[in-house]
């Protein structure tokens, strides 16, 4: 298991997580690349409480070529997940916004003043795309904060685009993203150079929050690895990410 920190391990916080909120998953059915079905969303929930997660914000995709996604989709689909929580005795709070693309669909919002489906307040999710570096990164943030949101970037260290200069995680952040990371990424999940980069963010003092992005059960799964849970847990060094998202 890979070890980004390179340090002697004196604590492992047994039960630990960094979370007890996630802000990022994809755990509403059927509307996006994450759950499929409703049972499957009730597994993953259950498989986050056993992590100690006890609330979260689905933030299904919004791209403008492939998930269309808007409060008339997402809401019934998280009403579904309520209901069934309800139903199961089920102890856990969802929430529901977006995880937008930074796309000319997301220009097309901002420009018709379109509402954003918001994480908290006016805090919004965004994603970059992973095939090439944003040309309008600059004006995306500016005409977000213009209409009063406040953009999380997810995921940066995935971004391999960014991996051959970290100063962009720095430029970023000066620009206005709050930096998201991913947990996994720290686990070697995504590979060794996205586990650098994301240790990078981390270590600098950039990243705002940490997400599980969520999708299925293999992530799950490599969640609940104890060589992964004790990695995050020296990781974070015992502070616990997300604490003011509570609700």
């Amino acid at each position: 298991m890979l070890n980004i920190f390179r340090k002697k391990q004196t604590h492992h916080l047994p039960g630990f997580f960094p979370i007890s909120t996630d802000i990022h998953s994809h755990i509403l059915p059927g509307i996006d690349d994450g759950s499929p079905d409703l049972a499957t969303s009730l597994s993953l929930i259950e498989g986050m409480m056993q992590l100690g997660i006890t609330s979260a914000v689905a933030t299904p995709h919004i791209i403008g070529d492939m998930y269309r996604n808007s409060p008339e989709t997402i809401i019934p689909a998280l009403e579904k997940v309520r209901a069934a929580l309800t139903e199961n005795n089920i102890n856990f709070s969802v929430k529901a916004a977006a995880e937008y693309m930074l796309d000319e669909y997301f220009l097309e919002l901002i420009t018709k003043k379109i509402p954003l489906l918001t994480v908290k307040d006016n805090l919004v999710l965004t994603e970059f795309s992973y095939a090439e570096k944003p040309l309008r990164a600059e004006h995306m943030v500016f005409s977000m904060i213009t209409e009063g949101y406040r953009p999380i970037l997810a995921h940066p260290e995935r971004y391999g685009y960014y991996h051959q200069d970290y100063r962009q995680f720095d430029y970023l952040h000066d620009l206005g993203f709050l930096l998201q990371v991913n947990l996994l990424s720290l686990t070697g999940y995504y590979g060794k150079p996205v586990a650098k980069a994301a240790a990078y963010i981390i270590k600098n003092g950039l990243a705002s929050f940490a997400g599980t992005d969520l999708h299925h059960d293999r992530h799950l799964q490599a969640f609940l690895l104890p060589a992964n849970r004790i990695l995050l847990a020296d990781a974070f060094s015992g502070k616990k990410m997300n604490e003011e998202m509570i609700f």
